[in-house]
């Protein structure tokens, strides 16, 4: 991926300095929390009736009670030699320009999101959060909070490699901000409050996080028609990224076992297919997977 073609984005904080414990999956730069842990902790969540991020939250704060509150609005840009930060920067750029225009044909207004890089842990306006988590939208402060240490879990763990593999995770959050634009977030805020199902292989957070692959799609397809910066092999890293986080194989290698009713992001097959479905033209309107019957 040619990604030095895209315009770097403005909206990078660097919080790195301030998150203590270091890189990796840690929590309060203690012992490891491997991805496999944080499935058994999301499904003890559902299990309990417990939200999940609520649970991870709390337990990373007693383990980094030691530690103060970030304050990641008060930082600057990264480092204009940290290669990473600026492909980052480059990423983030793009998907302003996308969806900036995207919003201004429907004749909206599209307000860009910052983007907070941080290591270990962060204070987020969701609560507190640890590299365990993976990267996260925050609709309560429109922030990304991105641990570049996810990248190496993903290379080292899934096999999920390649630059364009990283360009679509945080293209997918994007498109949760793109959700809280639109009013998406706050309709499934909405449903879970007056008790609608959420979690399960139908349930609206799949949905909701589908149309997240699918919106990263749509920023893909645009992305390449204005730069053609897409090399042999960048589709496949992405496909195979999209592939190696579904719920159905991150239960089988956390937990021994498949529990659809617990899913909270798709399969690995429904999650490939959302982000193809976006790719394949690039209209938002193909992106409607709470209408959708078959997933």
């Amino acid at each position: 991926m040619q990604w030095r073609k895209g315009r770097r984005s403005d909206n990078v904080v660097d919080a790195r300095g301030d998150s203590p414990g270091g890189g990796g999956m840690r929590f309060g730069g203690g012992k490891g929390l491997t991805l496999g842990a944080v499935v058994l902790i999301v499904g003890i969540g559902l299990l309990t009736g417990q939200d999940p991020m609520q649970i991870l939250g709390q337990l990373a704060g007693q383990m980094g009670q030691q530690s103060a509150p970030l304050s990641p609005q008060t930082r600057t840009a990264p480092p204009a030699n940290d290669q990473q930060a600026e492909f980052v920067r480059s990423i983030l750029g793009d998907t302003e320009d996308t969806w900036q225009a995207i919003f201004a044909q429907a004749g909206k207004t599209y307000k860009d999101p910052t983007l907070i890089l941080f290591s270990g842990q962060v204070s987020s306006a969701c609560g507190y959060a640890t590299s365990a988590t993976g990267p996260f939208y925050c609709p309560a402060d429109q922030r990304v909070y991105l641990d570049m240490g996810f990248f190496k879990e993903m290379e080292q763990r899934f096999a999920a490699a390649g630059d364009f593999a990283q360009a679509y995770v945080i293209a997918h959050e994007i498109g949760h901000h793109v959700q809280t634009l639109l009013g998406v977030s706050a309709k499934v805020q909405a449903a879970r409050q007056n008790g609608q199902k959420m979690e399960g292989d139908n349930g609206l957070l799949v949905r909701q996080e589908l149309q997240a692959d699918c919106l990263a799609g749509v920023w893909a397809y645009q992305a390449q028609q204005r730069h053609n910066w897409l090399e042999a092999g960048d589709v496949e890293e992405a496909l195979n990224a999209a592939n190696a986080i579904g719920d159905d194989r991150l239960q089988q290698q956390g937990q021994g076992r498949v529990v659809p009713d617990s899913f909270t992001h798709g399969t690995s097959a429904q999650r490939v297919r959302w982000f193809k479905t976006g790719f394949a033209d690039g209209q938002i309107n193909q992106c409607d997977t709470f209408g959708a019957k078959n997933l």
